[in-house]
C-alpha cells in the first residue's frame, strides 16, 4: 500500500507554503506531489516545481468534481503502475486539493475505483487562516466539510492575527469537530507525520461537485506588456469583499513580481527571471459587473 496524505484548506490559507516546507523536510524520501489548481493557469505547481522534480499538476477545477476526477484517478493509477517501481518504490503521495474541494469525496472515490487497495489515505490535513475562516463559515459549505474530514487542522498565520481572532477560530473549529487535533503554525512550518495513522475511525462520503460551482468564478489574466501594478492593487482593494484570492506574477519594467492576495492581505515579492507571467482571480459567483469589466 502507498500512503497518501490529502492537504485541504481554503484559498490563501497557506497550502503552498506548507508544501514547500514538506518538500524541503523530505528530500531524502521518494514522495510524489499532486497539485490541484482550480484555475487553468497553473500557479502553485509552477512554484513548487522549483522545489522538487516529483511535482505533478492537475489544473482546471477540483479533483473532486465530475469534470476532473477522471484525470485525478488516472494520475493515481500512473503513480502506482509507472512511477512506483520495484527498484524505486514511491514512499508516499501528497495531494494538495484546490481550496474549494470537499475532501469527504476521497473515501467514495478510492472505494469505487478500488484504489483503496493500492493507496492508504493515512492523513487529511486542513489548513485554516483565522483572518477569513469565520466569514467563510457563513457562505461556503465545503469549509465545514474540510474540518469535519480532517485528522489535523493547522491553525496557520498565528503571528498575523490577534490572540482573540486565533481563539475565536479555535473555538469554531472545536464546535465543528470537538476531537480534532489543532496545531498552531506560522508559515505552515510544522513537524508532522504526513503518513501516520489517523487519530480515529473516519467515515468519508460526499457528493462530487458540479463542474460549474455557483459559489465561485475564476478569471486568468495574462499580460503582453508591463502592467500597472498600482491599478491592479486598487482593483483588488475596491472589490475586496468579492475577491477570495489573487495569485500569480505581474510583469514590470525591471522584472516580474509575485502578487499574492488573500484574507490576510496583499504582498508583492520579486520573482526569478523566466517565470511565466499571469494572474488568477478567484471570486464570488455573484460578483459585480464592475469587477468583471475591470478584469477584461
Amino acid at each position: 500500500m502507498i500512503p497518501l496524505c490529502l492537504v485541504t484548506g481554503f484559498l490563501g490559507s497557506g497550502k503552498t507554503t506548507f508544501l514547500k516546507h514538506v518538500i524541503n523536510a523530505n528530500r531524502d524520501r521518494r514522495l510524489v506531489y499532486l497539485i490541484n489548481e482550480f484555475s487553468k493557469l497553473d500557479v502553485d505547481a509552477a512554484l513548487l516545481e522549483r522545489e522538487s522534480d516529483q511535482v505533478v499538476s492537475i489544473p482546471g477545477g477540483s479533483i473532486f468534481c465530475t469534470c476532473l476526477v477522471t484525470e485525478f484517478i488516472a494520475m493515481l493509477r500512473r503513480v502506482d503502475e509507472v512511477i512506483s517501481t520495484t527498484d524505486t518504490p514511491v514512499e508516499g503521495v501528497v495531494v494538495e486539493a484546490s481550496g474549494m474541494a470537499n475532501p469527504k469525496v476521497a473515501g467514495d472515490m478510492l472505494r469505487e475505483t478500488k484504489l483503496d487497495q493500492v493507496f492508504d489515505l493515512a492523513q487529511i490535513v486542513s489548513i485554516v487562516d483565522p483572518g477569513s475562516f469565520m466569514k467563510l463559515l457563513k457562505t461556503l459549505p465545503n469549509i465545514v466539510d474540510q474540518v469535519e474530514a480532517a485528522d489535523v487542522v493547522l491553525l496557520n498565520k498565528t503571528d498575523v492575527y490577534t490572540d482573540a481572532q486565533v481563539a475565536e477560530t479555535r473555538s469554531a473549529l472545536l464546535d465543528i469537530k470537538p476531537n480534532v487535533r489543532i496545531v498552531p503554525t506560522t508559515y505552515g512550518t510544522v513537524d508532522l507525520d504526513l503518513f501516520g495513522a489517523p487519530s480515529g475511525a473516519r467515515e468519508l462520503s460526499g457528493e462530487y461537485a458540479k463542474c460549474r460551482d455557483p459559489n465561485y468564478d475564476t478569471v486568468a489574466v495574462t499580460f503582453e506588456a508591463p502592467a500597472d501594478v498600482d491599478a491592479i492593487k486598487t482593483l483588488i482593494q475596491t472589490h475586496a469583499d468579492e475577491i477570495y484570492r489573487v495569485k500569480g506574477t505581474v510583469p514590470c519594467a525591471d522584472g516580474s513580481l509575485l502578487l499574492d492576495y488573500s484574507g490576510s492581505g496583499l504582498t508583492l515579492t520579486p520573482r526569478k527571471p523566466g517565470t511565466a507571467d499571469g494572474l488568477v482571480f478567484i471570486f464570488r459567483g455573484d460578483t459585480s459587473p464592475a469587477l468583471r469589466d475591470g478584469l477584461s
